[in-house]
């Protein structure tokens, strides 16, 4: 899990960076939001094919769910709590651990950004020696309209 955590967080500071310099806040308010994703595994890189789907951001905190969702389908993480949430300024971290010995575990990292957000969450499925890592790019569009989207969680300071 260190070794998720520490490939996190290089990217997130290269992110978090680049959308300093660019003049962007910190903020990732509630609301609906379009959300571009991709599953990378090792070795297939032409094999990540872009999907988009639109989630829900709450305002509000749920202790119970992840800030933000991990949306590749058949994935067991999806369902799984959050803990070690961490935002400080423009980055969000947590992990993702799935009950059971041997289940899926995953750390996410993501960039904040006033408009949306950038990140990455690495997985381990099981007891998988395999990394794979599902790439984020979400942007808002708009209030929430809780009947047509997929997801619902919060995230706040």
């Amino acid at each position: 899990m260190r070794g998720l955590r520490a490939a996190c967080a290089i990217v997130l500071a290269g992110l978090a960076a680049g959308d300093a310099r660019a003049g962007r806040g910190t903020l990732l308010p509630g609301g609906s939001y379009e959300v571009r994703f991709r599953l990378e595994l090792p070795h297939l890189e032409s094999w990540a094919i872009e999907k988009t789907r639109t989630i829900c951001v709450a305002d509000a905190v749920r202790t119970d769910a992840a800030p933000l969702p991990v949306l590749s389908g058949n994935n067991p993480l999806a369902t799984c709590p959050a803990s070690n949430v961490h935002r400080g300024g423009a980055t969000l971290q947590f992990d993702i651990r799935c009950p059971g010995r041997n289940e899926a575990r995953a750390h996410a990292a993501y960039a904040l950004l006033p408009d949306g957000f950038k990140g990455r969450i690495a997985m381990v499925m099981g007891a998988k020696n395999m990394t794979m890592t599902e790439v984020q790019v979400g942007r808002r569009i708009g209030r929430c309209d809780l009947a047509g989207v997929g997801w619902t969680a919060g995230i706040s300071d």
